[in-house]
């Protein structure tokens, strides 16, 4: 049915029950998982701010650093369940200021199949205000998206 399994995970309690899900669906089809978590890219390249502030090189590398070590901590607990049921994984980390083009850029790079991710299940003005990555997934895709709540 399904051979390759891309699981969005962005850390939240939420997320959890997604990656969860996608490494069970990864088990019971013996199919290839991989996890993806998508980070901001470093936000003031070249800009100077009111105080005369220019990001430099250092700062870049301090940045995407931090954004590695944030990844790496979320990956662990992936890694946590994953290993609980038997279940090898990838893990990407994926730069994009839209977590939603990450995630598909992502399925697309791997040849994923199917994409999991959890969704908040907000509706009607806290849903517009807020926003929903796995709305925008769902819309931008043609592969099927397994959402979970």
């Amino acid at each position: 049915m399904y051979s390759h399994i891309l699981i969005a995970d962005d850390g939240s309690t939420i997320s959890k029950n997604g990656v969860e899900h996608g490494l069970s669906l990864a088990k019971a089809l013996n199919a290839k998982a991989s996890v993806v978590l998508v980070t901001r890219p470093f936000p003031m390249e070249g800009m100077v701010d009111v105080t005369g502030w220019v990001a430099g090189a250092n700062d870049k590398i301090r940045y995407e650093a931090s954004q590695k070590e944030f990844a790496e901590t979320v990956f662990a607990e992936a890694r946590k369940s994953a290993q609980k049921i038997g279940v090898n994984a990838d893990y990407v980390i994926a730069s994009n200021y839209s977590p939603a083009e990450g995630i598909l850029e992502t399925a697309k790079k791997l040849g994923s199949d199917v994409i999991v991710m959890a969704s908040h299940g907000r509706r009607g003005v806290g849903r517009l205000l807020l926003g929903s990555q796995t709305a925008e997934v769902v819309h931008s895709t043609t592969l099927p998206v397994l959402v979970v709540r």
